[in-house]
């Protein structure tokens, strides 16, 4: 047989494949629990779960029980989880109050996480969907535009709420003009100056979001609307790098890109330009195409879960939110 190259076969890429020992001396990447977030939604109520049907396996739970939960995940040495409240619709309302109330459900289990599981971090989401009648991240005016600096204003009550209940990073999704700046210095004011800011910063207006709207209660709110105003056209690359740039400049300590999967190119494009703590999150969208086809048994989980987070981690991801992240810490440990 004739080959192309004078290099073969002195050169062989096979060989270095042929034995799992010398295939584990050359991984270039690897993942670990240390990579994981887990993502849970918190409801009212007392052993209350419910079941997101659009999420196999992935329940809402009342704070007693999410508490149990979060001992287990500090057991598998997960580093830390990211919250998302379910609001009942009387607490909901135009000016999204409830978002910044001491006594909000998303405060009581921030200090109720602290107090049981001091080492666990705490994330929490800014962003006021959960809490308006209508489903927007914002507040809207007459038109149903999203306004954003009175937007910003409120996020700056939630944010610094959270931060007085303990939460160790408050985690703006909004995608306003100007908050991170906003929030940064308003926690510097009020001297929460290690509070840490995971700005969702390339957050694009995905299909991908379904479930989780289903699973917090706001798909309904938003109905035909959509969030294309002010989060990013799912065509543009360019833009995210001004946007993470700018956040930044504003005082984020960490960036996220927002789908996952299939935004792999924006990952390394920020981790090669910025080189900062770079965060994605595979969505609820992305957990349920995987489970699907897992149950179906068109696919092997544990293989196709554990191989898309090691993609993360290959296009530079310093921690990737995961619905997977249970299980697949428990993979890990195997």
């Amino acid at each position: 047989m004739t080959h192309n190259t004078t290099n073969f076969p002195l050169i062989r890429m096979r060989r270095m494949r042929y034995q799992s020992f010398s295939r584990r001396l050359m991984s270039e990447n690897r993942l670990s629990v240390d990579d994981l977030i887990y993502p849970m939604f918190v409801m009212e109520g007392k052993n209350n779960r419910e079941a997101v049907l659009s999420m196999p396996g992935i329940e809402r739970l009342s704070l007693d029980l999410l508490l149990r939960e979060a001992g287990e995940i500090s057991s598998l040495g997960i580093p830390a989880i990211a919250l998302f409240p379910v609001i009942s619709p009387d607490k909901k309302s135009d000016d999204a109050s409830e978002a910044f109330n001491p006594n909000g459900l998303v405060q009581r289990t921030v200090k109720a996480l602290k107090t049981a599981y001091p080492e666990l971090g705490v994330i929490t989401d800014i962003a006021l969907d959960p809490f308006t009648s209508h489903g927007q991240d914002g507040l809207i005016d007459n038109n149903g535009y999203v306004i954003n600096d009175e937007t910003v204003e409120v996020l700056i009550k939630q944010a610094l709420s959270h931060a007085e209940a303990g939460a160790d990073i408050v985690a703006p999704s909004d995608m306003m003009d100007g908050r991170i700046g906003s929030i940064r210095q308003a926690l510097e004011n009020h001297a929460y100056r290690n509070t840490r800011i995971l700005a969702y910063s390339a957050k694009y207006a995905s299909a991908f979001y379904g479930p989780f709207r289903d699973a917090v209660g706001s798909g309904a709110n938003l109905g035909k609307g959509n969030k294309y105003s002010y989060q990013m056209d799912p065509a543009n690359t360019d833009e995210a790098l001004r946007e993470i740039e700018l956040d930044l400049q504003e005082g984020a300590d960490m960036i996220m890109v927002k789908p996952g999967m299939p935004y792999l190119d924006i990952v390394r494009r920020a981790k090669d330009r910025f080189g900062v703590p770079t965060f994605a999150y595979q969505v609820s969208g992305e957990y349920a195409m995987l489970k699907a086809a897992s149950l179906n048994g068109w696919l092997d989980e544990r293989q196709v879960v554990l191989e898309s987070l090691l993609g993360f981690k290959r296009a530079g991801c310093d921690a990737v939110l995961t619905y997977f992240a249970k299980q697949a810490a428990i993979w890990l440990q195997e």
